[in-house]
């Protein structure tokens, strides 16, 4: 399963720590991270075949991340989940209000679970739930399935432990290898870790794997928030 592990507002020090697995079939083409030519106040990977994303930040600090709902597909869906994403990322409406636009058109998509934090609020919307939910500082996880099922417990937990007394990156990233997918055709891509701070500096990592589970090069940004 894809999975996001999150924690939001709660250490005095951090406004928002990530992390999370992005798992698809190996041969959908995708780009690592980087700012996007066309967009470049976005942060993300990038699907190569819809143009959307799994997860990304904007230099304003936004950040926004999906997860498709397990046997949820649409053929009839009008548009790639991955642009609920990237369409946050330079939207300028705050994220409850763009959430609330959202679930209006849910019935278009196939199923997925979003999150969007502006900043203020983190919103998850998921078109299998049906009401938008506005998060409370705390520690979350999502899956497959709807938000703080039972089958992400046990990497909230370990998330838990990795974040306390602070939080590191290789602690995080091991969070994420315990529950990586290796396979030839489907498996975990890739691992991103990305954190908000006080002070206003953004941190986003990725790191590639391929078919055999061996990790590729990871890349790092950091930077401050502008705006």
């Amino acid at each position: 399963m894809c999975l996001i592990v999150l924690a939001w507002r709660a250490r005095p020090d951090y406004l928002l720590i990530v992390a999370a697995n992005r798992d698809e079939y190996h041969g959908r083409r995708a780009a690592a991270a980087a700012f996007w030519q066309d967009q470049p106040r976005i942060l993300a990977g990038r699907d190569l075949e819809a143009l959307g994303t799994w997860i990304g930040v904007s230099r304003g600090g936004r950040f926004a991340a999906v997860t498709n709902y397990r046997g949820a597909r649409e053929p009839r869906a009008k548009e790639s989940r991955g642009h609920l994403v990237s369409r946050f990322l330079v939207d300028g409406a705050r994220a409850g209000e763009y959430v609330a636009g959202v679930a209006r058109r849910g019935g278009e998509y196939s199923g997925f679970n979003l999150l969007c934090a502006d900043g203020a609020d983190l919103w998850w919307y998921s078109n299998r739930d049906g009401t938008p939910r506005r998060l409370d500082p705390g520690i979350y996880g999502l899956g497959n399935d709807l938000l703080d099922t039972p089958e992400v417990e046990e990497p909230k937990a370990r998330f838990r432990r990795a974040i306390d007394p602070a939080p590191s990156l290789e602690p995080l990233f091991g969070v994420l290898a315990q529950s990586k997918i290796v396979a030839p055709e489907y498996g975990t891509r890739c691992a991103t870790v990305v954190s908000l701070d006080e002070e206003r500096r953004i941190s986003f990592a990725e790191r590639p794997f391929d078919p055999a589970g061996a990790a590729g090069e990871t890349v790092r940004f950091e930077l401050t928030r502008s705006g």
